[in-house]
């Protein structure tokens, strides 16, 4: 009896246990998530799918974002989440381990990883593949770091070059006076240089200066993005031809991805081939699909990068009266060329139309029509595209 017992007993666990993957397999074909959802996202109850949280979801797509840029290492990037609230359940910062699987989990591409294998998700993406491919290399590159020396905290290495000799600017710490002080030299390394030293504070209020030359106000920011929106509304409209030629492409990718998976089931390729090439298939017609939902945006491509022009140079008002360094750093890096240090003065190129913008505050400045330092707007938002 005890023996027939334990039968049933094993009976009832394997067919509830095949009863789940079965369930689970049924998900996976319909593209929902079938687990927990990741941070970020929230488990629909009525879909039985994920959906994207608002506010956390705005997190992932900064964290993406700024490790993308190669500035932040995983610890520092889990105190810049602390600071925006991304903590712990027990209110800590992110460890590396967790921040490691939230930068590599392509449920923010739209794709479901199971057991080694990708699937097609019914479920919005957080990340463009473009960031998530970009993080993926930097975590690849950081893989085996080579052991170095504790770094300095000199937020302003690495940004400017000698204007006499081309080496880099690096920074050291000085005592005298009663205090300590850091200051930023040229290298030295390309040879005899006759450039002198100077003080970090110093640096950075030059650095401020010439961000002030590209500050609009709150007003100004706030009228230009509206024109901004209604250019948008204006110009769009439908592509035809571009809709169509993505659904060619989109029809294409889904045959290929028909005769992989043929091609697997008659055995006539290996399993890792299959999933190598699936995840490959599954991921362009992801972005071919994305590309579709926002098709009639691409006569208008010109509105991105002028809002993203006109938030930057909002940007540069607050940067102006911050202390905040590494953003400042960050800011200039990316906005400015040919960034030289030369007898104790800062200069760099601007990248357009940020040359366009200085040109008119300095002239309204001199006018008398707009102080930088001031809440008052400028001129019109289509004075730019004069």
């Amino acid at each position: 009896m005890l023996q027939v017992a334990f039968g049933q007993s094993k009976y009832y666990s394997d067919n509830l246990s095949e009863n789940v993957k079965r369930g689970i397999r049924q998900k996976l074909r319909r593209g929902e998530w079938p687990s927990r959802a990741p941070f970020g996202y929230l488990n629909n109850p009525k879909t039985r799918n994920l959906e994207i949280d608002p506010i956390k979801s705005r997190a992932v797509k900064k964290a993406f974002e700024d490790f993308a840029t190669s500035q932040y290492t995983l610890q520092s990037l889990s105190q810049r989440l602390s600071f925006y609230g991304v903590v712990s359940g027990s209110g800590k910062p992110l460890c590396k381990a967790t921040l490691q699987r939230m930068l590599t989990n392509k449920a923010y591409l739209g794709l479901i990883e199971y057991e080694k294998e990708t699937h097609e998700g019914c479920f919005p993406k957080i990340i463009d593949l473009a960031t998530f491919e970009a993080v993926q290399k930097i975590l690849k590159s950081r893989a085996r770091p080579r052991k170095r020396k504790e770094s300095h905290n000199f937020p302003l290495t690495g940004l400017l070059t000698c204007g006499e000799c081309g080496a880099a600017i690096t920074a050291q710490y000085v005592h005298g006076c009663g205090g300590t002080y850091r200051y930023c030299r040229c290298t030295k390394r390309l040879g005899p240089c006759s450039q002198k030293y100077l003080q970090e504070k110093q640096l950075a209020e030059q650095i401020k200066e010439q961000l002030q030359k590209v500050a609009i106000s709150d007003e100004w920011h706030e009228q230009g993005l509206a024109r901004i929106e209604k250019w948008k509304e204006e110009f769009k409209n439908n592509n035809a031809f571009f809709a169509q030629n993505l659904e060619n492409k989109m029809q294409d990718t889904e045959l290929k991805l028909n005769k992989l998976v043929d091609s697997y089931l008659e055995g006539t390729i290996e399993k890792e081939t299959y999933l190598l090439k699936k995840e490959e298939l599954i991921k362009i017609k992801t972005d071919l699909f994305s590309e579709k939902s926002d098709f009639g945006r691409k006569g208008i491509s010109w509105i991105e990068p002028l809002q993203e022009f006109w938030k930057s140079a909002h940007q540069a008002k607050k940067l102006a009266v911050s202390n905040d360094l590494y953003e400042i750093k960050s800011f200039v890096a990316k906005n400015g060329t040919n960034r030289r240090l030369v007898d104790r003065k800062v200069a760099w190129l601007r990248k357009n139309p940020f040359p366009i913008l200085a040109e008119k505050n300095e002239s309204l400045t001199l006018s008398g029509w707009r102080d930088l330092n001031s809440q008052s707007p400028g001129p019109k938002p289509g004075a730019l595209a004069n």
